[in-house]
């Protein structure tokens, strides 16, 4: 992976001579050393949050292992616990076989979950229980599964704002929020 240029940006990924992203780019380089803290990314869309998850993750000692990316909006509610956990055969009428999920996938390395803020209560309860205990089952499954993984999340939504109106767990937002990097508006 390639580290900072010589301007002191991150070559290759983060672009821009701004006091803010020159401040963006420092938080993404201090972030790549210590690969098992949680991150969150907030910012307007389109201003690059997916591109700074993939920087700390390149950066990191975790680059050699997947970088698993879910966009929480865009997989269908039903399926989302599926995809993230993965499931046993049998758990349900089209569980033919048993199948990993992005968990598992990103063991070692890094899962990005885009549009965090767009993930179901029911869903949030199950993956604060994952963060506190770096261990999951499969849907259908008793057996635990645990994976060292760094968590980057994203949003473009005020989680503290969902949370007051009670459509975001502040235990979740709390233990997401380890470290905040802001990306700014591209006017800025």
């Amino acid at each position: 992976s390639e580290g900072p240029d010589e301007d002191g940006f991150i070559a290759g990924m983060l672009v821009g001579r701004s006091a803010a992203m020159q401040e963006v780019a420092a938080l993404v380089r201090q972030m790549a050393l210590y690969p098992t803290t949680t991150v969150l990314l907030q910012g307007e869309s389109g201003t690059g949050k997916d591109v700074a998850a993939r920087a700390i993750h390149e950066l990191s000692t975790r680059a050699s292992y997947q970088f698993v990316a879910i966009n929480c909006a865009a997989i269908p509610e039903t399926l989302l616990e599926t995809e993230l956990f993965g499931v046993e055969a049998g758990a349900f009428t089209d569980a033919k076989v048993s199948r990993e999920g992005y968990l598992l996938h990103a063991d070692g390395g890094t899962l990005f979950l885009d549009e965090i803020g767009s993930m179901p209560l029911i869903l949030q309860a199950k993956l604060l229980r994952f963060l506190e205990a770096r261990s999951f089952r499969r849907v259908g499954s008793t057996r635990e599964i645990h994976v060292n993984l760094r968590v980057i999340s994203a949003t473009n939504i005020d989680l503290q704002a969902a949370v007051t109106h009670k459509t975001f767990r502040d235990d979740l937002f709390y233990r997401l929020k380890v470290i905040t990097i802001t990306l700014p508006p591209l006017r800025d």
